[in-house]
């Protein structure tokens, strides 16, 4: 497994580039080391970006906060995001499964993909038509999925179906390892309960991601991301390349300075085929 040290490395074989966000841009709170000078350099040399994360957020929220974060606009030509997906097929009553009243669990910074009528909110699941799910919430924590159980059995017992806003299990914020709506959404399916998960591997948000990139070609196109079950499964069911992202949860739980020969194990493990692995976004990049 070839490791690349620098993006600009790539250049010269990509023309499109679909980059995940937690993990690769930011660690949650700020742009990792050389970030900015990265995209900076993508810009300069022409090439187009896109950002597709499994946040369950709406675009425009996440673009307002990579901004607060000093990530200019004008190095990305779009966001897509669970958030922005999981709006257009509640807006668009496009599942006869999720219409109606929602019980949701997760934090109201979530509530953008409910905006404009797309679902009404209701205060139990015993009067609710399905699950809203979008991660941990303020009273039950972010550590762990067990102090959810009580409130997923109850969900169940209701019969509801839930849609997970958020197929990734964990996240790196600030070097903490959180849990995510997946995480929920296991302990669900344990149950027996009905999820539909929205977000990455599913080829359906590459549709959408791919028209931001403007007509470039598929085998000019490379996804980096740092989680193999979402960001290199997902590049490869859409027929992209794809970069295993060393930083996020991959630096997490084998570090950022792990050997090509470690890498290559661990991509046959997971049973994803990278076309590389890449150091980081910004290393070497204004450093």
């Amino acid at each position: 497994m070839k490791i690349i040290e620098s993006i600009a490395e790539t250049f010269g074989d990509y023309d499109g580039y679909v980059l995940d966000l937690w993990g690769v841009v930011h660690d949650g709170r700020k742009p990792y080391p050389g970030v900015l000078e990265a995209l900076a350099a993508m810009k300069a040399a022409g090439k187009r970006v896109v950002f597709l994360t499994n946040a369950p957020r709406r675009s425009w929220f996440i673009d307002n906060m990579l901004a607060g974060m000093g990530i200019p606009r004008d190095v990305y030509v779009g966001t897509m995001s669970s958030g922005e997906a999981t709006w257009l097929t509640l807006k668009a009553r496009q599942d006869p499964r999720f219409v109606g009243r929602a019980f949701h669990i997760g934090p109201e910074r979530d509530l953008s993909v409910v905006e404009d009528g797309a679902a009404e909110l209701v205060p139990s699941p015993e009067v609710a038509d399905f699950l809203l799910n979008t991660g941990p919430d303020p009273d039950h924590g972010s550590k762990s999925a067990e102090p959810y159980r009580p409130v997923l059995k109850r969900c169940f017992d209701a019969r509801l179906p839930m849609v997970c806003v958020n197929p990734d299990r964990h996240v790196m914020v600030q070097g903490e390892k959180l849990i995510c709506a997946g995480s929920l959404a296991d302990v669900y399916r344990e149950f027996g309960g009905e999820v539909l998960e929205i977000g990455k591997p599913d080829v359906s948000v590459y549709g959408p991601t791919l028209a931001l990139l403007d007509g470039i070609p598929k085998h000019r196109i490379v996804a980096v991301g740092d989680t193999p079950h979402t960001d290199l499964m997902g590049a490869e069911a859409a027929g992209i390349d794809g970069l295993w992202a060393m930083t996020g949860l991959f630096a997490n739980a084998h570090g950022q300075d792990a050997s090509a020969e470690t890498v290559a194990r661990l991509a046959a493990a997971e049973h994803v085929s990278p076309k590389a692995a890449l150091r980081g976004l910004g290393v070497g990049m204004g450093q």
